[in-house]
Formats: structure tokens, sequence, C-alpha cells
């Protein structure tokens, strides 16, 4: 899976900066990294809106992108409800939404749970989702600093030390950090609590190069973030990437892969729940996040048992091959990357007068914004290398687009007005994301603003590209991404409100937002498109 594009959906991703929530976690969520196996596809990010073009502009396109433009089209199609009821996800719900991964999860869980078996600091020898890869990528043995904080005198462990380290981070928490923590003395000296620190510090670093190897621009985006920020998006992004890990690590063909990897992903969720509830670690790498833990109280379980469910839905037997409808696909959009975006809130942190809860959807919006344009951009490589067809079944019925067609690679007028729908969907999430980056506190607003102006314009360079996904690559260059970073900073300063960059002042309001959106509906296209057509349309308004 890419992690870039989970962490992606909100953490930081796009090449040049981060970003707060996936999509890509966007991703989100949404953060660039290598697939390893057939098995390891990326996953996608999506959102509950439908929007739809004009047949009278569908028809008026031509296989060379002629035609009004799609920023255009854009303009009549985004909502932007962020903050006046627009459309939010029911967390509960989609948690309990059973899917075959979820069952088989559950059922090896509760195999797991049965057997009693002792979760390991090491199992096989390494650090639960640290495989050969990880090792070869960063050019060691990713843990082994540990031993050199011990206190070799009194013949102390690295399991001993990793646990004292917790016990004391614990002792620095709320009492309503971790609601199922037994209370327990920690009587540190001042000299172990330096070591401790210390050691904590390693744990962090060693974070920051998992990360830089494995996302080198994710990593860069990082930089511009305030030193516990930075660290904390690192020790997101470690654990992201050893889910990751153990969902696609290779294994013995002669054993059940998928039977094994639910095992794993089992203990690694019980290790989960308990530093959430109970402030327990297994391994050193595991400190960090239960520091980000102690540091943001209101950083939430949820996104986190989510996107495991996310990474099975990619798993073949047990995931979805194909997503009928665009709310199908933005169950599996929310996990791998909108998730990303919760994870990172309460890191980002919101502005006076804002709240986590108003900032919720411009996070998920980012992710989502992401997540579709890694879609659009991948289209044909999804097809050639994964064997999957991420855009939602119904989109291409609507626009007479085939499987078939996208699989031998055939650009027509068809999908070329397919893009065009897809593009503005796209461009209206970016468009309520961007409402959200003033409720940051102002020190995390330039990376999110940064992965919002850089991922943005991949969806320009499919437009320049005649809207062909399937033979071309849409790719924006270093030199692009750097020379639009003084803009991005311009953007996040209270000035430009009252003094936009020329173009920006064009952006339509929320209320004109709302009122191209009533005059759409009064078009002669809808009834040109069928009952069919609107009644989705107006059905997904309504969620």
């Amino acid at each position: 899976m890419r992690i870039s594009s989970i962490v992606a959906a909100t953490l930081i991703t796009c090449d040049v900066a981060s970003a707060w929530s996936s999509s890509a976690f966007t991703s989100p969520l949404s953060i660039k990294t290598q697939h390893r196996s057939q098995a390891s596809t990326k996953r996608r990010d999506g959102s509950i809106l439908m929007s739809a073009v004009s047949q009278k502009e569908s028809s008026s396109s031509s296989s060379s992108g002629q035609g009004r433009t799609t920023k255009e089209i854009s303009n009549e199609l985004a909502l932007g409800v962020t903050l006046d009821g627009g459309p939010v996800i029911d967390f509960a719900s989609v948690k309990d939404t059973t899917s075959r991964a979820e069952i088989a999860l559950a059922d090896s869980r509760k195999k797991y749970e049965a057997s009693g078996a002792t979760i390991s600091p090491n199992p096989g020898g390494r650090l639960m989702g640290i495989n050969d890869e990880v090792v070869a990528e960063v050019g060691y043995e990713i843990g082994e600093f540990a031993e050199e904080y011990l206190d070799k005198e009194s013949g102390e462990t690295v399991d001993e030390l990793v646990q004292k380290v917790a016990r004391y981070l614990r002792s620095k928490s709320n009492t309503d950090t971790f609601p199922e923590m037994e209370e327990e003395e920690a009587p540190f000296t001042n000299q172990e609590k330096i070591r401790f620190n210390r050691l904590l510090s390693r744990a962090y670093e060693e974070s920051g190069i998992v990360t830089s190897a494995f996302a080198k621009t994710f990593y860069l985006g990082t930089q511009v973030l305030p030193e516990p920020s930075m660290k904390a998006i690192w020790a997101i992004y470690v654990w992201c990437r050893r889910t990751d890990e153990i969902v696609d690590a290779p294994r013995p063909a002669a054993h059940d892969p998928n039977a094994e990897m639910l095992t794993d992903l089992s203990e690694w969720e019980i290790r989960l729940e308990r530093l959430f509830d109970r402030g327990e670690v297994v391994d050193v790498l595991d400190l960090p996040l239960l520091d980000c833990k102690v540091k943001y109280p209101t950083l939430p379980i949820t996104p986190f048992s989510d996107m495991i469910r996310g990474m099975l839905m990619d798993i073949p037997g047990l995931g979805q091959e194909r997503y009928d409808t665009w709310d199908e696909l933005h169950l599996y959009c929310y996990r791998v990357a909108g998730t990303v975006g919760l994870m990172s809130m309460p890191v980002f942190g919101c502005a006076e007068g804002y709240t986590d809860e108003v900032a919720k959807e411009p996070a998920l919006s980012l992710g989502v914004a992401f997540q579709i344009t890694n879609i659009l951009r991948d289209v044909g490589e999804d097809a050639e290398k994964r064997e999957r067809v991420y855009l939602p079944q119904r989109d291409m019925e609507r626009f007479g687009v085939t499987e078939r067609q996208i699989f031998d690679k055939v650009v027509d007028e068809n999908y070329i007005n397919l893009m065009k729908f897809e593009i503005a969907r796209a461009r209206m999430y970016y468009a309520r994301a961007l409402r959200g980056v003033p409720m940051l506190r102002p020190e995390s607003r330039l990376p999110v603003q940064l992965s919002l102006d850089a991922y943005g314009k991949i969806l320009d360079k499919i437009e320049e590209n005649g809207y062909d996904s399937l033979t071309k690559r849409a790719y924006v260059g270093k030199w692009e991404k750097l020379a639009g970073i003084p803009a991005s900073w311009y953007r996040t300063l209270d000035i430009a409100k009252a003094m936009p960059l020329p173009g920006d002042w064009e952006r339509p309001s929320l209320e004109e937002y709302e009122k191209s959106l009533e005059q759409m509906l009064e078009n002669k296209w809808v009834e040109q498109r069928g009952s069919s057509a609107t009644s989705d349309y107006l059905q997904s308004l309504n969620k």
C-alpha cells in the first residue's frame, strides 16, 4: 500500500509538503512509497457526495479536451457546505460496517485470544512490522540502539528498559488519558529520567530515519513544522508504515499467507488497544506513539483501527475488487486516507475559535481530494500492474466507459468526459479542504497549504495531457513545486483574505457554490441524463 497516499489524507504528502489529514493519510494520509507485490495495491480515498457534468458540456468536449475546463465546471459542482450542516462521515456506523475482510479479522482475533498467545517484542528476532525490506531501505537493523542505554551493572534487559520508560511517560499523563491504566508509582531518579528521555529522543530520531527512507519528500515536508509536531508526525507515520509492512510482508507459499497475516494483525490491533487504553507498549518504537498520546490526549484510536480495516480491503480474496458506487469507495477512502487526517488533527491543532469537530470535515476533504487525484493519475497504471479499477462502476456506466476500454488504454470522448467529471469532483474537495487551512494553528498552515497547491497541480497536468491517464502519467516537476512555495506561504497569511493573489479572487464563496448548485439542478441536462442519474445525485446531497 502506498503509505504516502495515506499519510496523506492529512498528514503531509504531496511530494513537497505535508498535510493534516489520508486519504492518505493521503492517504493521505496520501505520501508516496514503493509497492512490493501485486497484493500490495494502493489504498485510495473517496467521498460521499455525487456531482454531475452537463450533457451539453460533455458532448461539446473532444478528444483534445476542447470545451469548458473542469475548473469552470467544478465551480458549478462544488457544494462547499463545510461549516453549515455539510455531509460528514458517521464514524460510528463506518466502524460497525462489516465486510469479508473484517469478518475474517474478527474470527482470527477470537482464535488468537483463545490461544492464550503471549505478545513478544521481537517475533522472529525483529520488531513487528520491521521486515527485511525496511532494514535494507534504512541500512541497518532498526531498534538495536536501545542496548546503548541499558544499565548493564544491574543486568537490565531492553524489554525492562522499555517498560520503565513507558511507566515514566504514563506518570506524566493526565488521569483520564488512559482509562484502563492501573495506578502505579514511578519513583525514578533524575539520572534515570535523563536516560529515559535520551532513549525516547533516539526512538524519535529512528522514526525520522524510517520516514526519510521510505518517503523522502514527505520527510522534507515535516521540516517546516515545529519540532514537537514534526516528531509526532514521524511517530504516526512509522505506525502506519509498520501496519503496512505487516499486511504486505511476503510469507511462505506453503502456508496460508492471509491466515498468517490476519494473526499478526490481530496481535497488532491488541497492542494498539492496550497502548491507547492502558499506556502499555511492547517495543522501543512504540514509545514515540505513547509519548504522542501523553502530549496529545485527544489523539483518537478509531482512525488507527479503521486504517487496519482499510488496508485489508485491498487484499486479494479478502477485500473488495471493485466499487459499484461512490459510497462504497468512500468507506475504503475514509479508512485508508481520511483516517490520517483524524490522526493528525490533535498534532496540528486548531486556531482560536475552532474545534476539532469543526475542522474534521475539511481535514477529511483534504484526504478525499488527494486520493481522488491519485486515482485519476494512476488509472492506467492500476489496471496494467494491479488489475484494479478504483473508479466507481456507476460513474463509468453513466459516461459509457467500460473496463475493457481501460485495460486496452482507449482514450475516447466518453473517457474524457468521465475524467472531466471526476476532476470536477476532486476540485470540489480541494475547495472544501481549503476552507480548513485558517482553522489550523498558524504554524501548522504552511505544510497543508503547500500540499493543497502542489498536489492540485496534478489535475492541471492531467488536463494538459488531454485527460489521458491511461497511457500518460501526470507529473509535477520539483522546480515547479518549489516555485509555488512563496504563493502557498502568502495564502496562509491573514492579509491574503483582503488581498488575494491574482486568480485567487475568482474562487467562489460558499454562497456562490450553493447558488450555482441550485442553478445546476434547474438545467435541462437533468432531464436529458435521465431519472437514474438525477435520483443518485439528489440522494447523495441528502446524506
